[in-house]
Formats: structure tokens, C-alpha cells, sequence
């Protein structure tokens, strides 16, 4: 009886393993067609991880300064003011390494998508950071 519970436990963490595992356009990429989807997943899924991460660190400013909410909706203007000047450079970053594309092109959205998706991430665990002692 012992071993067939083991069995059950073992095909459920299959089963959980498979699920995390899921087919994303990324996968086996072989085509440009292929290229320029892989791109775009990565941008969108960045910058859901990046709203993510920004909501859970004003989050986290809001239960530190509990107690003093002036200093949390103080920090809280900050992060927000930091993260619009952020997004003007990235995307200023951005502007730069497509410069060599045409505009419009798919190889630009492509290079575009692929910028701001490794910027994107690279806030995410700046964001993530803040505030971590």
C-alpha cells in the first residue's frame, strides 16, 4: 500500500512539473516568423514581471511605513517618479540599438522587443531589491 502512495506522489509531481513547463512561442524557434513571436512573448511577459515586481515593492513600502503613512506616500511618489524617468531611458536605450533597423520592419520590432524585454527584466530585479535589508 505504502509504495503505491509513493507512486501517486510521484506522478502528481510529474504532473506539477509538466504543467510549470509550458509551451511558450520560444520553444524549438527555427524561423524568423518564429523569431519575431519568441521577441514579443519575452517583451510581454518582462513587463508583466516588471508591474509585478513594481506593485509588490510599493506594496512592501506600504507595510514598512505602516505606522508613518507620510513617509510611505513620500517613497511611494519617489518610486513612481523614478520609474517614468526609467522608462524614458530605456526606451531612449532602446532608440539606440535600432537604430540600424528600419522602422516598422520586423526585424525593428524584433529588436525593440528584445530590448526592452532584457531592460525590463534587469528592473524587475533592481525592483525586486529595494527595500530587501
Amino acid at each position: 500500500m505504502e509504495s503505491k502512495a509513493w507512486l501517486v506522489l510521484l506522478f502528481v509531481a510529474l504532473g506539477a512539473q509538466a504543467a510549470e513547463e509550458e509551451s511558450t512561442p520560444c520553444d524549438n524557434v527555427e524561423t524568423d516568423q518564429q523569431t519575431y513571436a519568441c521577441a514579443a512573448y519575452n517583451k510581454q511577459t518582462a513587463e508583466r514581471e516588471l508591474k509585478a515586481a513594481y506593485d509588490d515593492l510599493i506594496q512592501r513600502i506600504r507595510d514598512q511605513y505602516a505606522d508613518e503613512n507620510d513617509k510611505a506616500v513620500a517613497l511611494s511618489g519617489r518610486m513612481e517618479a523614478a520609474e517614468k524617468l526609467w522608462t524614458q531611458l530605456r526606451d531612449a536605450d532602446c532608440k539606440v540599438e535600432t537604430y540600424a533597423e528600419k522602422p516598422g520592419s520586423k526585424a525593428f520590432e524584433a529588436a525593440w522587443n528584445t530590448c526592452v524585454a532584457q531592460r525590463s527584466d534587469e528592473r524587475s530585479e533592481y525592483l525586486q531589491s529595494v527595500g530587501q535589508q
